[in-house]
């Protein structure tokens, strides 16, 4: 029996999402396994290897949209799953934001993010 979970997300964007992975001193991986319970392995397009014996993994949707794949129990035992996913979440975003400012020719523009 599968241990991993499969959980939706609003990430768009490969790129960005290995740039935040990064900028949170995440170790990042892409077309590799995510590891799980018991040696348990599950292919993604995107990987955060984690210390320890468990990882997050990305995979991409038909509508370009990415799951968030992982054996959420054993992400648990060794890290705060909750800020984890929040941490990379908000980074994302705010690297999103900056490249959508970027892109659309304000690179002098002062912009101020609120996180509520």
């Amino acid at each position: 029996m599968s241990h991993f979970s499969t959980l939706r997300t609003k990430i768009t964007d490969a790129e960005i999402l290995k740039a935040s992975l990064r900028d949170l001193g995440i170790s990042v991986k892409t077309e590799a396994d995510v590891r799980g319970y018991n040696g348990q392995r599950l292919r993604s397009d995107i990987v955060a290897v984690l210390e320890g014996e468990y990882d997050l993994g990305w995979s991409r949707n038909s509508d370009g949209s990415f799951d968030l794949i992982a054996d959420l129990w054993g992400v648990a035992k060794k890290h705060n799953q909750t800020e984890l996913i929040n941490s990379i979440n908000q980074k994302y975003a705010v690297n999103k934001t900056l490249a959508e400012v970027k892109q659309r020719g304000l690179q002098n523009a002062n912009v101020k993010l609120v996180l509520q």
